[in-house]
């Protein structure tokens, strides 16, 4: 056990030290069932990223594994493969569950639904179902009732289930929690430490974390048995990343009308801090012309699905997000990731712009900032280790000097200085935007409930101010304690004790 507490200790400098396998490596080379194998020849996937190559062959060994790795990079088959590998090779026809796979968010679950199919589609007598929040109880339970080797669940939705007799772990081989420390954030640690205690000591446990401090760390020291610590580095050199900076909200909303109107734009995401946010911003973009529409988590299933599958097929072009409702959202067509407002915590920034540049394509990341983002626009390029440059729209220039804020140098000044923008520089109505006000609000920096131990906003109102997605006259929050738990409806979380758990469960 000292080994582990050594490895979660240093487990920041892994992040950045591991080296990407061999190249030349092919998923034949894993020792991978002739079934997936076929599955990822007719998927088109020949070689293995280097998450995949460095986690497989100990997964396949039975080792539980703590696994670090950026959006992009491969990580749910480095779970899924050697998973349905097992099965396949146990020959696990009988309709007893063998896994379980935890994520944060419905999308997240039903993409790593999505994938399991695809990787078991030369395979016969595999079943999986995904339990979500917001998705109808009937179909689930009759899934559950018929049998299933593997379930992928949200934890508020898992636990109604297991609660209600409907899910015994008895011959659990494998459990799965992705995006752990996303879950502790939101509220799930009592559901997750009751799933740990339902499962068999014996089974082999597998983590995914962007850091493994505080929290997940404790959770995994307990609930894991000599892990193998397996960390890729995050990769942002495909992705071009620049700063503008707006003197107020309607500056900002100016800048970002021109940004888009910009002709490499084909698809984007726009990350708002609130729910309320999300929509007006997503109301002003329609109406002025552009295909928008946004996504949070108090939108019931059907209708986040449905924006999603929009997305996909290129009927909505500008989607503006929360960063718990962006999750999963995988689309090849997004070549920009705008930050309206910076995420609260650094390894979200990575998860944010890694949305576009998919599949090794360059991608662009434009962060439209205030001069009170520097503190954490510096907290974003200490992390990655490297910096931002500062970039100026002609006609659409701050009021307040930046000549020296190059983020992360403190004198360097960004290219494109002098650089005009697309069309419409300077004279094209900005939109209403998601701002006005950031006092004390129920939303947190990805627009869900906040998690246990997350923090709150404190202090007065501060005055009117940009980007907070807040309104004038909001209520403050109460503190959690406070508040009044009950039964949870379709679609929302259950409230875990002490925390507020995000309505993504």
């Amino acid at each position: 056990m000292s080994n582990l507490d050594t490895i979660l200790n240093n487990a920041a400098d892994e992040i950045e030290g591991v080296t990407p396998s061999e190249d030349g490596i092919s998923f034949v080379d894993l020792d991978l069932s002739p079934e997936l194998l076929s599955a990822l020849s007719a998927a088109g996937y020949d070689q293995p990223t280097p998450i995949q190559a460095q986690s497989i062959p100990p997964a396949l060994a039975g080792r539980d594994l703590l696994l670090s790795a950026q959006t992009g990079s491969g990580k749910t088959a480095a779970f899924v493969l050697p998973m349905l590998d097992k099965i396949i090779r146990d020959k696990a026809t009988n309709k007893t569950i063998h896994t379980v796979i935890l994520t944060p968010t419905r999308e997240l679950a039903n993409q790593v639904s999505d994938s399991v199919r695809q990787y078991s589609s030369k395979t016969r007598n595999i079943f999986s179902v995904p339990l979500v929040g917001g998705a109808p109880y009937g179909g689930q339970i009759r899934a559950l009732n018929k049998g299933v080797q593997i379930i992928i669940a949200t934890p508020g939705r898992f636990i109604d289930h297991m609660n209600s007799g409907r899910i015994d772990l008895s011959e659990l081989d494998i459990l799965i929690l992705d995006e752990a420390d996303r879950m502790l954030d939101m509220g799930f640690a009592e559901d997750i430490e009751k799933v740990m205690q339902a499962a068999p000591k014996t089974r082999q446990t597998i983590m995914c974390s962007a850091t493994w401090d505080g929290p997940v760390g404790k959770i995994a020291a307990r609930f894991t048995n000599n892990p193998e610590r397996i960390a890729i580095k995050a990769e942002t050199k495909h992705i071009d990343e620049s700063v503008y900076y707006a003197d107020d909200f309607n500056h900002k909303n100016r800048l970002l009308d021109n940004l888009l109107t910009q002709k490499d734009v084909n698809q984007a995401i726009i990350f708002a801090a609130t729910k309320r946010s999300c929509e007006t911003l997503a109301k002003s973009l329609k109406e002025q012309g552009h295909k928008a529409s946004f996504l949070h988590g108090d939108l019931p299933q059907a209708k986040r699905t449905r924006i999603i599958n929009d997305v996909k097929a290129g009927k909505i072009t500008i989607l503006v997000a929360t960063d718990v409702a962006a999750r999963g959202i995988d689309v090849s067509g997004i070549t920009h990731v705008f930050n309206y407002d910076l995420p609260r915590q650094t390894e979200d920034y990575v998860h944010r712009i890694g949305r576009s540049g998919r599949a090794g394509r360059t991608g662009i990341a434009i962060n439209i900032c205030s001069i009170d983002d520097r503190p954490q626009l510096d907290a974003i390029n200490r992390y990655l280790k490297r910096t931002m440059s500062v970039e100026e729209v002609e006609g659409m220039e701050p009021k307040k000097n930046t000549k020296d804020l190059a983020v992360g140098t403190g004198a360097k000044r960004g290219r494109g200085g002098n650089r005009r923008g697309g069309p419409g520089a300077g004279n094209r109505r900005g939109g209403n935007g998601g701002g006005g006000y950031r006092g004390k609000s129920n939303d947190n920096a990805s627009g869900e409930k906040r998690g246990h131990g997350a923090g709150r906003p404190s202090g007065k109102p501060s005055g009117r101010r940009f980007g907070g997605g807040g309104k004038p006259g909001a209520a403050a929050a109460k503190p959690a304690g406070q508040r009044r738990s009950g039964p949870a409806r379709s679609g929302e979380g259950r409230p875990a004790r002490p925390a507020r758990r995000s309505n993504n469960g």
